[in-house]
């Protein structure tokens, strides 16, 4: 074993030391972060806001979750309102913080936790994950955070700080496990919820992903990667596979009296149950040339928008293509819209739909423009 080896095993094998949270703790009632979902310190946390700011702050900053937390709670302040609220209400009021089946998900719990305990979200991990969309982190979180029990929490910002605490050179994901079980060792029994919050901060503020703030870090000399100054590199990763990339083409259909057709989407699958703009199949392939128009919801004079729309989902890039046409709202629709998932909706009451990001992004494109009345027609597409 090599010099630095055995500096890195040598505080590794010491994490038990008792100075470890005691430092973390005392920098968090120093410098902790004030938000709406946080409670006060001496008061009990409500783990309703707990649990519902766990759901929006998967994949979302804290910047964009805040305004749509105060508008959740402003709206439905305790679990049995959102559980009794329609899942439409739901998704409009979600539209635009992405990963949508967490707010599927966070219905399905609230309504969970009505009908299985009684309104109140239950203390025990093991009882919490068995609420639907709760995982291994979320019932952690809530369990720590609401209730104070010792449970381990890694998000993110903890992998990062357990990275370099402890120098593990395994890259993510594959290091998981082993930051894991690092993480577990350094949970304390006292105050076990700012634990994990003070830990949360730490990467977030000084622990950051890029230059770390190491000289106001108030456990820097616990740090081994920090020691071995190769915090900058810390945590490894594996390369990730490029994104396939998908394309497809989007109808934006209009009326001279101020209606936009809307279609919703299945009820499984990608963006399950939200309303978007009729639109071909997304696939790699994309529509066929040529047959674009057997597509469309109705006939018309379909004019091809200028730029299209592009949007990165989690797993591949989307292209589409976006057309418009005007027609009236009496216009027959055709089978490939599937009508009875279709209706019109008011142009100014289109921002209320829940509507998925990119659907927003279409709609933008094709009703930025002036589009003057025309006749139906037989159906044409056209470009600009």
């Amino acid at each position: 074993m090599g010099i630095e080896a055995a500096t890195a095993h040598s505080l590794s094998a010491d994490r038990e030391r008792p100075g470890f949270a005691p430092a973390l703790l005392a920098w968090y009632d120093r410098e902790r972060r004030d938000f709406p979902w946080r409670a006060k310190p001496g008061v009990a946390a409500d783990p309703y806001r707990v649990w519902l700011s766990e759901i929006m702050l998967q994949q979302t900053t804290t910047k964009a979750a805040i305004p749509y937390f105060n508008a959740f709670t402003a709206r439905w302040p305790q679990v049995e309102a959102l559980a009794a609220a329609p899942r439409e209400e739901i998704m409009a009021a979600w539209a635009g913080l992405g990963y949508y089946a967490r707010a599927r998900n966070m219905h399905a719990c609230a309504k969970a936790v009505m009908e299985r305990h009684g309104g109140a979200f239950p203390r025990d991990e093991a009882a919490l994950r068995a609420l639907p969309g709760v995982g291994a982190y979320t019932a952690a979180a809530v369990a720590a955070i609401a209730f104070d029990a010792p449970a381990t929490v890694v998000d993110g910002n903890v992998e990062r700080v357990v990275a370099r605490l402890f120098a593990v050179e395994t890259p993510l994901p594959e290091a998981k496990s082993e930051i894991r079980r690092l993480a577990a060792d350094l949970t304390p029994a006292l105050r076990p919820g700012d634990y994990a919050q003070a830990m949360m901060d730490l990467g977030a503020t000084v622990c950051t992903p890029r230059s770390p703030s190491c000289l106001v870090c108030p456990v820097e000399a616990f740090c081994a990667a920090h020691k071995l100054r190769i915090q900058n590199d810390l945590p490894r990763r594996s390369a990730k596979s490029a994104r396939p990339l998908r394309r497809g083409a989007a109808f934006v259909a209009v009326t001279e009296d101020g209606y936009v057709l809307l279609r919703r989407r299945a009820e499984t699958g990608l963006l399950a149950g939200m309303m978007e703009a009729p639109s071909t199949p997304w696939t790699e392939a994309g529509p066929a040339d040529g047959h674009i128009e057997a597509h469309a919801p109705v006939d018309g004079v379909w004019l091809k928008m200028p730029g299209g729309v592009s949007h990165t989902f989690t797993h591949f890039q989307l292209e589409l293509d976006v057309y418009r046409a005007h027609a009236p709202r009496d216009t027959q629709l055709r089978l490939a819209a599937s009508p009875e998932q279709c209706r019109w909706v008011r142009r100014a009451e289109v921002a209320g739909e829940a509507l998925p990001t990119v659907m927003r992004k279409v709609l933008s494109l094709a009703l930025e423009q002036p589009l003057a009345p025309r006749r139906p027609a037989k159906r044409t597409i056209l470009t600009e």
